[in-house]
């Protein structure tokens, strides 16, 4: 029984589910891997159930969804899963596209158990590391990270990053139930509460990849969710108490 549970929100994914699922099991850490599969039309939730009963019983698990629920809410229906099973120290956020290499799940892990209450694979803490992205795109990233920490005071270099390992006990004192964004605005949102709450968040550096196969779900109301919730995030914060139990 592994202390390590990745979790990665699919849809329409069939190019890369099966690559990234072994990828992650070959990895000299023992990981188990919860799917939360929206509904995918394209067959995903099929391969995955294949692989779990006919390799992967016990290590491997899906929860299916319908209808594409946002990026924030399958996070958080596999926070929850994960909460309800003890076992599971290490909860980690994994794209399913190779964009974040399965490899750097041991180097977050191990920050983790090195003292950080959460550790985040950064693009920007060396640098910037960023392959295969139009550079239009990699300034809006960037800068993205410099606006939230200029509206929030955070210091966080990728604010945006999805590639996350957390401690349970800060899944089970942030109030999930209270996490308002489905986009890139979630990712902030689930840093800035960390840190509100005294947890110690460091930046891991990886080389993110965009994506080689599948076809990307970024869109514009995303960002636009992320601009106009950080300035909620802040002004939402003003005189409230962080208090852990």
């Amino acid at each position: 029984m592994t202390d390590s549970l990745v979790i990665i929100p699919t849809y329409n994914e069939k190019e890369n589910i099966e690559k990234i699922i072994r990828k992650v099991f070959s990895l000299s850490h023992a990981f188990d891997i919860l799917i939360v599969d929206d509904g995918s039309p394209d067959g995903t939730a099929t391969i995955i159930k294949n692989l779990q009963v006919n390799e992967f019983t016990g290590r491997l698990f899906i929860e299916e969804r319908t209808g594409k629920l946002g990026l924030g809410t399958a996070y958080i229906h596999g926070f929850k899963w994960a909460l309800s099973r003890e076992h599971y120290q290490y909860i980690f956020e994994m794209d399913a596209d190779f964009s974040h290499n399965p490899e750097d799940l041991l180097r977050l892990r191990q920050a983790c158990v090195d003292g950080a209450d959460m550790s985040i694979g950064s693009r920007y803490i060396k640098g910037v590391n960023v392959v295969n992205w139009p550079m239009s795109r990699v300034l809006m990233s960037y800068f993205a990270s410099v606006y939230v920490r200029f509206i929030t005071g955070i210091n966080i270099q990728d604010a945006t990053a999805g590639f996350v390992c957390f401690s349970r006990e800060v899944l089970k004192t942030i109030p999930l139930e209270k996490i308002k964004f489905v986009g890139y605005a979630f990712q902030i949102e689930m840093k800035f509460t960390a840190i509100k709450y005294g947890f110690n968040v460091v930046e891991v550096p990886i080389i993110f990849t965009d994506r080689t196969e599948g076809t990307s779900k970024m869109s514009t109301s995303i960002f636009k969710e992320a601009f106009f919730g950080v300035i909620q995030l802040k002004l939402g914060s003003i005189g409230k108490r962080y208090k852990r139990n």
